[in-house]
């Protein structure tokens, strides 16, 4: 799934100087990726119609869930539910009335 942005080019004019152009990077498109204030990158011309943006050194994934000693995913007790297991099970009972 290709998701779109568009943005436009800004302008920083200060006296005595040369405008400088500016390109802000989307905070969606930054958090599914990690990117942080502050990382280095570096703009890659392909062509007059596209630039590549690459970052210089990739942040460490972090695991989103923690595994216990032994290699095992921790379990939750018996009984407990979170959201997603009552909207999984809301699910899956409207797609088995439907198959009967």
């Amino acid at each position: 799934m290709q998701t779109i942005y568009p943005l436009k080019i800004q302008a920083i004019r200060s006296k005595g100087q040369q405008a400088r152009l500016y390109v802000y990077f989307p905070l969606p498109l930054a958090a599914a990726i990690g990117m942080k204030a502050g990382e280095e990158v570096q703009w890659e011309l392909l062509d007059r119609g596209e630039l590549r943006l690459v970052r210089k050194q990739l942040p460490q994934l972090q695991a989103t869930q923690r595994v216990s000693q032994g290699g095992e995913t921790p379990m939750r007790p018996p009984g407990k539910q979170t959201a997603k297991d009552k909207r999984r099970r809301g699910a899956n009972a409207s797609s088995s009335r439907s198959d009967s």
